[in-house]
């Protein structure tokens, strides 16, 4: 999935010639997650898991299969795009809340800290593999060579999910209908408002810095004149960058000072990749992007876990589809940084975004007394058994 977005976000680049283009296939893949994900935490908390993934990673394959039959027979158009990347959207919700409530179920809340941080680590390792060996790959290979491969790793990530134990939903989650579910979820995050304090504050600078991501091709290609190689450059460093942030979180495990990590790491993520977008010169955007995403990770993964451990058991499939927003709002942000981009250049885009995510982390917590209790309520949660 990882190699799949940046070859993907290559052949729209190379189609249409259009920032906004990949804008919009990106968004198209977000507003579909975006509306799927209340309903696929729900589906999370009342279905068998381990099924759940499998029967939506298998729609996956067949929309991708779609696209890569469209492009080796040259008869992929835009529209195309947008229509496949929505039905990917619409599997992704199904994947991810069951996804992170499995974690939950096999280590508990005393293992909690490190094993998402893990989790997180494994992400980022593909983050690295992926786009780095897609970026090379193109260069070498060609782009539909690279799309076959991505597809054939899907198939075998399918495989994979049938040596996860089965994960069975709580009784009480079967009896009563998927509205009453949905609003349920709704209500608790209403009633517990650290939740949904935790939830924007680390939604807010995902939406605004992190679709940086997808503007990489333009950086490579219109910036720095780095092609392909370049661009597989900067994915794999700003993967090991997330990998270091997510190994110092596994070591560190839990933290007496959560609150104050969160906000230097925010401020340090937003600073960096406002002078990696500024960069003049290539080799300095690299380290940039990469110490940039050390803070990114560590941020991110902090802030998850503390919702995991402050939330119940039987509501975590429906809270977890609301932190699938963190991966869907990135999405969504791109189409109108892209916009930006289109019109004043990817540079004041991504920097313009970068600072704006730092002031709104700043005014969450001043303006938030439950986030500057968080420390404390960690400390509660973590302290049950």
């Amino acid at each position: 999935m990882q190699g799949q977005s940046l070859v993907r976000a290559v052949i729209v680049y190379e189609v249409t010639d259009s920032e906004l283009a990949l804008g919009t296939v990106s968004a198209a893949v977000a507003i579909a997650m975006l509306l799927g994900a209340p309903i696929g935490g729900v589906l999370a908390d009342r279905i068998e898991r381990r099924k759940l993934i499998i029967t939506a990673q298998t729609v996956a394959i067949v929309s991708e299969a779609a696209f890569f039959g469209l492009l080796v027979t040259e008869r992929l158009e835009f529209w195309h795009m947008v229509g496949l990347a929505g039905i990917m959207g619409c599997a992704f919700p199904l994947i991810m809340p069951a996804r992170q409530a499995i974690v939950v179920n096999i280590v508990g809340k005393r293992g909690l800290g490190s094993a998402m941080a893990l989790n997180m680590a494994g992400v980022n390792v593909m983050r690295v593999l992926g786009p780095a060996a897609a970026g090379f790959g193109i260069a070498a290979i060609g782009v539909e060579n690279v799309y076959a491969i991505n597809l054939g790793l899907y198939i075998v990530a399918v495989l994979a999910m049938f040596g996860v134990s089965r994960v069975e939903p709580g009784a009480h989650a079967r009896t009563v209908s998927v509205f009453t579910s949905l609003t349920d979820g709704i209500s608790y995050v209403r009633h517990h408002n650290i939740v949904g304090v935790l939830l924007l504050y680390g939604l807010v600078p995902m939406f605004l810095a992190m679709p940086f991501q997808t503007l990489l091709v333009v950086f490579a290609k219109d910036v720095w004149h780095t092609g392909s190689t370049g661009l597989g450059i900067l994915s794999a460093a700003a993967g090991v960058g997330g990998i270091a942030g997510s190994f110092y979180v596994a070591w560190r495990g839990g933290s007496e000072h959560r609150l104050k990590l969160m906000m230097f790491s925010v401020i340090a993520f937003g600073v960096l990749l406002a002078f990696f977008s500024v960069s003049p010169f290539f080799v300095p955007a690299v380290v940039l992007i990469f110490s940039a995403n050390i803070f990114a990770s560590i941020f991110q993964t902090l802030n998850n876990t503390a919702i995991q451990l402050l939330i119940a058991d039987d509501v975590r499939g429906r809270i977890s589809s609301f932190l699938m927003m963190s991966f869907s709002l990135p999405l969504l942000g791109t189409l109108p940084l892209s916009a930006v981009a289109e019109r004043f250049g990817a540079p004041i885009a991504v920097s313009a975004a970068s600072v704006t995510a730092v002031i709104a982390a700043v005014l969450f917590h001043v303006f938030s007394p439950a986030l500057r209790d968080l420390d404390e309520r960690v400390r509660a949660a973590t302290s049950q058994p």
